[in-house]
């Protein structure tokens, strides 16, 4: 088989490799489609602590199931699937709690090598989060379950109502899944934030009803105009950069939520004030991953006809193309390119 490797941030290989034999509870998945995302793009720049180079990387990716381990009952060799590439241990405190996103070894055990041919598929992984493509649903657009498990995970617990205005800040793929994912709640006063005309125009696509290509306090300006100078019910940041955490509450109405969705860089630290989220009650979340509970709304989402993810794939790559559907995707030429071994 062949795979890309990632040897040093900034240079990756096309490897030839052995295909993987499954274990006990295990399937292996014959890749059909793998996604760029901005933690690929962050991985192959700088690197990643929790996956030393070399190492091989994509881990948003649909397929066919090629192997079959011992104990699997509930798949067989050529079933079409979508797979979200960690799964919960199921015995350590956070587990037991319900928290599976922060389940103690569920980034290391993540499933890495989705840019290349065939992926082996641990048993913790089959056991919660493995389901089947449905027909009518394309490779690519089933490749999202992993991306939109944690915009659902993000949103589980947060109070939407149709007449609720949502601002997002950000027009990458993550900020425009949170648009279809409001949309499908019924909530269609959406505006995006953006700086990336090319991206900006994606955001139309998908159903946000205003789009800003603005600095933040042009934007900003505008949301209070169009609220009666109350602000939004909804505010989601998805740059991850700090100034922009630091700014999103301002976006907000009294009693509004503010989810920090985008990660910052390790070590960074944001300033608030503290009369503004305490004596306007805002409530600030910051999601991290997804659970299995989370997976199943995306799964849910996908199946149904009407979310249309398939707007959010810009493009197609052949496997040895994939550095070039990397720059694409650095460059915001689009959203997410689809490799496709």
């Amino acid at each position: 088989m062949r795979a890309h490797i990632l040897q040093e941030p900034g240079r990756i290989e096309l490897h030839e490799l052995p295909v993987p034999s499954p274990d006990e509870g295990e399937i292996v998945v014959r890749v059909r489609a793998a996604l760029t995302c901005g933690t690929d793009i962050k991985m192959f720049l700088r690197g990643h602590p929790k996956f030393p180079t070399p190492t091989r990387f994509g881990h948003e990716f649909s397929g066919q199931v090629s192997a079959v381990g011992r104990e699997v009952k509930h798949l067989r060799e050529g079933d079409e699937v979508m797979v979200a590439p960690t799964g919960p241990c199921n015995a350590c405190y956070y587990c037991s709690r319900e928290q599976e996103n922060l389940c103690e070894t569920v980034i290391e055990t993540m499933v890495l090598g989705a840019y290349g041919e065939f992926v082996k598929i641990p048993a913790r992984i089959v056991r919660a989060n493995v389901y089947p493509k449905p027909r009518a649903l394309s490779f690519a657009e089933a490749a999202l379950l992993e991306p939109l498990s944690c915009v659902t995970h993000g949103l589980e617990g947060i109070s939407l109502r149709p007449d609720d205005m949502a601002v997002v800040i950000g027009a990458g793929a993550i900020a425009l899944l949170h648009v279809l994912v409001l949309r499908a709640h019924g909530v269609h006063n959406v505006w995006v934030v953006g700086r990336n005309p090319e991206r900006a125009r994606y955001a139309s696509r998908v159903g946000a009803q205003r789009v800003l290509i603005s600095g933040l306090s042009e934007a900003r300006a505008a949301v209070l105009s169009a609220t009666a100078g109350r602000g939004a019910d909804l505010v989601i940041e998805c740059t991850g950069q700090v100034e922009v955490w630091e700014r999103a509450p301002d976006f907000a109405r009294r009693g509004g939520t503010v989810i920090l969705f985008g990660g910052c860089a390790a070590g960074t630290q944001a300033r608030f004030d503290t009369l503004r989220l305490h004596y306007d009650q805002l409530r600030v979340h910051s999601p991290f991953h997804f659970t299995p509970r989370a997976v199943r709304r995306a799964y849910e989402l996908l199946a149904d006809s009407s979310f249309a993810g398939e707007r959010l794939i810009s493009g197609y790559y052949a496997l040895e193309e994939l550095a070039k559907a990397l720059d694409a995707h650095r460059a915001g030429r689009g959203l997410k390119f689809a490799i496709e071994p």
